[in-house]
């Protein structure tokens, strides 16, 4: 089966660099699914689940938002932030959303920057989603 190069890198660190049969990004307007000899496109993400197929099997990334470049051959993820599935933490992910749900109901609109909030609150829902998904993927 045909393969490309994905490399997913964040400000922070390298996370993925290797042959994958299939990809799933989180698209600003939609999920994406791209395979190899894919049209080219440049995309933003929102914050969600990272999913490629590989030789070995598949693998998850959660990334805070980011860009998408996609040439036949090579995919290139430049995520805001990523972190690997297996480190994800549903406590610090539940604590965030609150923390972002409680600036929303309680701040002066004047001291608070909706957008950053808005932003947090969507990126600890999407953790929670994927640490369900992937918990009941995995039992």
């Amino acid at each position: 089966m045909a393969t490309m190069h994905l490399d997913v890198v964040s400000a922070e660190s390298a996370l993925f660099s290797g042959e994958v049969k299939e990809l799933f990004a989180p698209g600003e307007m939609g999920d994406l699914g791209i395979m190899p000899k894919h049209t080219q496109l440049i995309t933003t993400l929102k914050a969600g689940e990272l999913r490629y197929i590989t030789e070995e099997g598949e693998a998850s990334l959660f990334v805070a938002g980011g860009v998408m470049e996609v040439q036949p051959s090579v995919v290139t993820v430049l995520a805001d932030t990523a972190i690997r599935a297996e480190d994800l933490d549903a406590e610090a992910a539940e604590a965030a959303k609150q923390r972002a749900e409680d600036a929303l109901d309680g701040k002066d609109p004047e001291d608070l920057d909706y957008e950053a909030v808005q932003a947090e609150l969507d990126a600890a829902k999407a953790q929670i989603e994927m640490i369900h998904r992937i918990g009941k993927t995995l039992r």
